[in-house]
């Protein structure tokens, strides 16, 4: 994928990590705050797109999966 897709990607899960690290830290959930956590630095670890897409997806449904 090009550099805008990229860049869209970005903005999608750092706005995804913005709310799932505060609904953690509100509820002080651990699940939750963690996944925030992991998509904030997602972009900064993983720089193929497709594969930042999966990992991403994957930390925004854990919370759906694991409750603490």
């Amino acid at each position: 994928m090009d550099g805008s897709a990229t860049i869209m990607w970005n903005i999608f899960f750092g706005s995804m990590a913005l709310g799932y690290f505060i609904y953690g830290r509100r509820q002080q959930r651990g699940i939750p705050l963690l996944s925030g956590a992991g998509l904030f630095l997602l972009p900064y670890l993983v720089s193929h797109t497709l594969l930042m897409i999966i990992i991403g997806m994957i930390l925004m449904a854990l919370p759906f999966f694991i409750k603490h």
